[in-house]
């Protein structure tokens, strides 16, 4: 982990420390956002239309390749080869669409061009091609950034307290229990989120993405609500007469395998930004912006840090200035850790491992025991 921790760690928290898995500092930063800012090149911040489009083209382009020699080539291979060829499409066309659905999230935070109203007019096309509400998202997201860290106003990943740990956890804190807890996350965790805000902020009411009335949204932002429905019931019916045309089973191999491996990924890397033994959370009383940002993880995906458009390994600066395009992130983030210093983390474990260790881990969060001076900061916890 490459967040030190050591800054004022009282004696307790040290203890708590393994290996490299350094906790983040929760003291106030030496440091002002401005000052982080003043680090990073003028150009980082400059955001190009073409060059934005040149990613969307390369990668649809990928896309259509991947599509046509399924589409053209896998009915005359023999029973054996197409049973290993289908799942290499899927693999390749789902991580490149993940790529893409990155792209659309870039729209969401006007980090695609200097104009709103072509941001959300890719965003919409992109996200909705990929069944996801597009200003629904957009706006709980965007509320996600605004709160990232806080137990009561974060919006994704809401750790829980001790006390609101349900009576089956004890039974899946196994490794077969694992196991079945990150498969259900990783297949139906995006799916469940849109529509029954699971792991989501709590909100009085039913908390839903597709409904504009719901109280995730304010009365502005409504229409635009419907016109994300909209944009998933038009795709939707498009797959309804693709499966009439095609079949069901046409449509599944080339389309719905591919998604779900585009919500997987969307899930793992999200969990895993937000996720880590190191990491704090605070309540009212001790969250500030600044610090909440900083309570964030970059990974290393391997060679898929390109094709995910490097929002693995550059989450940090991400959350800190959410505007700027993925194509400076990586100088951005090597400009920054000078200054954050301890306050940056790093996690080189590789995923298929992370994960796993941190559903093991990262169960609830509760303050450390004595520590008076820091009882609004919550800890990952796994004894139950």
């Amino acid at each position: 982990m490459g967040a030190g921790g050591r800054m004022s760690v009282p004696p307790s928290q040290r203890k708590q420390e393994s290996g490299s898995m350094k906790r983040v500092p929760i003291s106030k930063p030496p440091f002002t956002l401005s000052e982080i800012k003043k680090a990073i090149p003028p150009h980082c911040f400059q955001r190009s239309l073409i060059r934005s489009f040149s990613y969307l083209v390369y990668d649809f382009i990928l896309v259509s390749i991947f599509y046509y020699v399924a589409t053209t080539y896998f009915h005359n291979l023999p029973q054996p080869l197409s049973f290993v060829a289908w799942p290499i499409y899927w693999t390749l066309q789902g991580s490149v669409l993940t790529g893409v659905w990155v792209i659309a999230h870039e729209c969401g935070h006007h980090a695609f061009s200097d104009y709103q109203w072509i941001d959300d007019t890719v965003g919409l096309i992109l996200h909705s091609s990929l069944l996801v509400p597009y200003f629904s998202w957009k706006y709980s997201h965007r509320r996600h950034h605004s709160n990232t860290g806080s137990l009561e106003r974060d919006e994704v990943f809401v750790p829980k307290k001790r006390s609101s740990i349900r009576w089956w956890a004890k039974y899946l804190n196994n490794p077969p229990g694992r196991f079945v807890t990150v498969t259900i996350q990783l297949t139906l965790g995006w799916p469940l989120y849109l529509a029954f805000n699971v792991a989501g902020r709590p909100y009085e009411g039913f908390a839903c993405h597709y409904n504009p009335y719901g109280p995730i949204y304010n009365d502005r932002e409504r229409l635009q609500i419907y016109i994300s429905d909209v944009g998933v019931l038009a795709v939707t019916y498009g797959l309804y007469r693709l499966v009439l045309a095609k079949g069901l089973a046409w449509v599944i191999c080339v389309y719905g395998v591919p998604l779900l491996i585009v919500n997987a990924f969307l899930v793992m890397i999200t969990y895993l930004q937000h996720t880590h033994p190191a990491l704090p959370h605070y309540d009212s009383s001790e969250w500030d912006w600044l610090r909440g940002a900083l309570a964030t993880v970059d990974r290393d995906y391997g060679i898929l840090n390109k094709v995910f458009h490097n929002i693995t390994d550059t989450h940090v600066a991400h959350h800190l200035f959410s505007t700027m395009p993925h194509y400076h992130a990586m100088e951005a983030t090597k400009a920054i850790k000078p200054i954050l210093g301890e306050y940056y983390s790093f996690d080189g474990t590789p995923v298929y491992k992370a994960i796993f260790r941190e559903a093991k881990e990262c169960i609830y969060v509760e303050p450390d025991e004595g520590e008076q001076s820091s009882k609004g900061v919550f800890w990952f916890r796994n004894k139950i």
